[in-house]
């Protein structure tokens, strides 16, 4: 029997062999040092050494056309001016300190002729065209309110002065027109009348019993036209004793207010070139807005 204390010992004649393998260990990635080989550089390709090679290469790179550089271009900044200080460019000779001179100079002149043209149209207007009257007193009533404001339409008239021949308007017409004997009625001798077309150039008007009648050749029975007119409705009677013959250029007015109204009854017929046109338009008061 061998004692459990003892170790025991290897057979008689046999060595003792201890491993001189070193154990296989796995690599740790968490400690693992980086590969810090650096990376291969890559080899430039090699140029053709045949000529056939050198051909081959020829044909198959296509030829870039020579780059040209564009020629240089100048720019031109636009002049900035100030609002409040103009600035000039002497280029004509003259001094910079005369051109805002000459510029307000020519500002004045263009205000002027702005003003002088509008004084020009509007004289032209109220000359040949029409123009604004009001009514002063009660000749006219009640077809007309002393007070009223009128539109007197004078082209008629103008053309008539062009064309060298009388302006005679329509029977009822209501005219503006000159009358230069005034003053021997106690009237201002430049004051303009409106009145109400009766009689033309070659009527005979008779008034006669406050009855006005007129006579011509449509009409050798004579015929009323405060009776056949429009306007007739407004008429009362005709106070008066006249019997007369119109003659050429010529017309017969009256008021509407035949019983308070100075006309051709007192101072007779009135020649056309007296005549300044005729009435178109009431515009004021704007309630009694009326065409005639």
């Amino acid at each position: 029997m061998r004692p459990d204390n003892q170790n025991p010992q290897p057979p008689a004649g046999r060595p003792s062999y201890i491993s001189d393998i070193t154990p296989k260990r796995t690599p740790n990635p968490l400690t693992q040092t980086p590969d810090r080989t650096p990376a291969p550089t890559p080899q430039a390709p090699v140029a053709a050494t045949t000529p056939l090679q050198q051909s081959v290469h020829a044909a198959a790179a296509p030829q870039r056309p020579e780059v040209v550089p564009p020629e240089p271009v100048e720019k031109h900044h636009p002049t900035v001016y100030d609002d409040t200080k103009p600035t000039f460019i002497a280029s004509d000779g003259a001094s910079a300190a005369q051109k805002p001179k000459n510029q307000n100079f020519r500002d004045l002149l263009s205000v002027v002729g702005v003003l002088a043209s509008a004084l020009v149209l509007a004289f032209g207007l109220i000359s040949f065209v029409f123009q604004s009257y009001q009514v002063d007193g009660p000749s006219m009533q009640t077809t007309l309110q002393n007070a009223d404001h009128l539109i007197v339409w004078k082209v008629p008239r103008t053309i008539a002065k062009i064309t060298h021949h009388p302006y005679i308007p329509n029977r009822g017409d209501v005219i503006i027109f000159n009358e230069p004997g005034l003053s021997n009625y106690g009237q201002p001798g430049n004051k303009q009348l409106i009145k109400r077309v009766v009689g033309l150039p070659g009527d005979r008007v008779v008034v006669k019993d406050e009855i006005l009648t007129v006579y011509n050749s449509e009409h050798p029975d004579g015929f009323n036209p405060d009776k056949t007119l429009p306007y007739g409705n407004v008429i009362t009677d005709t106070p008066g004793n006249v019997d007369v013959t119109i003659g050429e250029g010529q017309v017969f007015a009256c008021g509407d207010n035949r019983t308070n109204s100075l006309d051709s009854r007192v101072f007779g017929p009135i020649d056309a070139d007296n005549i300044v046109g005729k009435l178109v338009v009431r515009v004021l008061p704007l309630d009694t807005f009326k065409k005639f």
